[in-house]
């Protein structure tokens, strides 16, 4: 009997044991749900509660078993995975140094290699990014330092927290948001940060009833003190020689409003401006959009065929310095964050790396480098990037993924779908309450000033006191071979206006005294 009555008593015990197991298990479950929905730091968390938490599980894993089953940190696309942890290290504003070495192969053909000083800056010689004006021939130029920026993204392609969040962090970093062709919303104002209005070949937010050009609502933009350029857009990245692509899921009431469209019909912007069809109708547009506005005007292109910017130059020439664009922004072709067909992603445009040292040697040549100011946006969401498109002949810098990657995006591809998991790029209110505005407008502003800072301390390690002394001379590329060869001889070179005069030039010095 004695035996039966432990054995009884043990098996009490277990059930009891299990019973609490689960109670607690469960228990455990209920607190971190509540935990998960009430918070507002991590939007896969709030959107998903309890399962969100494996992603970060997993993700932590990986350091230790990704030698095992996982790719290289190196191996993903578009961004891959040491790229997306610096910038949302930089964006959490959490210690972004590294141990035991790096992780990418400095023998890999085009890494990028900066020729660090025998004797850098030292920091208390350190100085800001000086300061850039655009559009000196303007009633109203536009005066900035910062560096980088975030590149245009509609709402509509985005939602609305994300704008407030962009808008109110833009303003704490003191950089501009590009509005991107979907128009002005009330959250691209909220922040009361500076705007760079894009007009795309829709017109949305400029056009009259007939769908042209309004000089009447370019009037009442400009008189809003946020707005401080326009910018055409003739191309994009994502999709060069294709307008915009809003799929019907994501016009809603207020997107349609704003954009001037039918609800919950997609919104598919034509492939090209109907009334800019050469040189000479741009250069037109521009000039009447800053009589108009009496502010900053440029454009914006993917570079492909190049024979028509020498045209510009050749039609600038005729005109006068005073006629030509404030800016230009070239985007690269290795994709944007709007939706777009595979085709033009993958194998139209040329990457900003070959078009950006082009462009910049062309204008210098020309005469015009300090008259036109370049603008540059194409997956430049790490420093040495940054620094190797100042280095190369850009004044700024654009991101729109980066500033996505800040928000809390975790790059699941669906952005043109409106399902996309943390909120940014959809109109599903379920999924956007997981992004709280004034949590990632201070990520926004963190990852801002942290790429400002470390661009900065790649110069002065350099020699130079500051980003926008950075040049191609600073900067190796790695060849064919694996050995470092001059950045120099690597860039193309147009070499078209070597043998002439520069009337342009001359006509600037003039101008200027």
């Amino acid at each position: 009997m004695t035996e039966v009555h432990w054995a009884l008593k043990l098996l009490t015990l277990l059930e009891v044991s299990f019973i609490v197991l689960i109670g607690a298990a469960l228990l455990t479950v209920v607190i971190m749900y509540i935990t998960d929905i009430t918070q507002n730091t991590h939007t896969i968390r709030k959107n998903y509660p309890v399962i969100g938490r494996f992603r970060y599980f997993f993700e932590h894993l990986g350091e230790f078993f990704r030698q095992y089953f996982y790719a290289n940190d190196r191996e993903e696309f578009p961004f891959n995975r040491a790229d997306r942890s610096w910038v949302y290290r930089a964006a959490k504003n959490i210690d972004s140094n590294i141990g035991f070495g790096s992780t990418l192969s400095l023998n890999e053909p085009g890494t990028l290699i900066f020729l660090n000083a025998a004797f850098p800056i030292m920091e208390t010689d350190a100085l800001l990014p000086s300061p850039v004006t655009l559009g000196p021939f303007c009633k109203t130029p536009y005066t900035t330092n910062s560096i980088f920026n975030i590149s245009g993204m509609s709402y509509g392609a985005i939602s609305s927290p994300a704008i407030k969040a962009l808008s109110q962090g833009a303003a704490k970093a003191g950089c501009w948001l590009n509005t991107g062709e979907g128009g002005l919303s009330p959250y691209h104002i909220e922040g009361n940060c500076d705007l760079v209005f894009q007009i795309g070949t829709a017109k949305y937010g400029v056009r009259d009833f007939d769908g042209n050009l309004s000089d009447a609502r370019l009037l009442d933009l400009a008189a809003r003190p946020q707005i401080k350029m326009f910018e055409i857009k003739l191309s994009q990245g994502a999709k060069p020689g294709k307008g915009g692509i809003l799929p019907a899921e994501k016009v809603s009431a207020e997107v349609a409003l704003i954009r001037g469209i039918a609800e919950g019909q997609a919104s598919i912007s034509p492939n090209g401006h109907t009334d800019i069809r050469s040189v000479t109708d741009l250069l037109k547009m521009i000039n009447r959009i800053r009589n108009v506005t009496g502010k900053p005007v440029g454009f914006k292109a993917v570079l492909g065929e190049k024979n028509w910017l020498v045209d510009l130059i050749n039609e600038i020439r005729l005109l006068g310095i005073e006629a030509a664009p404030d800016f230009i922004t070239l985007d690269s072709a290795d994709g944007g964050s709007g939706a777009a067909p595979q085709p033009l992603m993958d194998h139209v445009g040329l990457s900003i790396k070959e078009s950006l040292p082009w462009v910049a040697a062309l204008l210098t040549e020309a005469g015009l480098k300090e008259r036109i100011k370049i603008i540059v946006a194409g997956k430049l969401v790490t420093p040495h990037m940054v620094a190797w498109a100042l280095a190369s002949g850009a004044d700024f810098v654009n991101s729109a993924r980066g500033f996505m990657f800040a928000l809390g995006c975790i790059q699941s591809l669906q952005c043109h779908k409106n399902t996309c998991p943390t909120g940014i790029t959809t109109h599903n209110l379920k999924l956007q309450k997981g992004l709280d505005p004034a949590n990632k407008a201070e990520r926004v502003a963190a990852y801002q000033y942290n790429i400002t800072k470390s661009v900065a301390m790649i110069a002065h390690s350099c020699g130079v006191a500051e980003p926008r002394q950075l040049k191609s001379e600073h900067i190796h590329i790695v060849n064919a071979h694996g050995f470092s060869v001059p950045l120099d001889e690597i860039n193309p070179q147009p070499l078209i206006f070597k043998s002439q005069e520069h009337p342009i030039a001359d006509n600037e010095t003039r101008t200027k005294n």
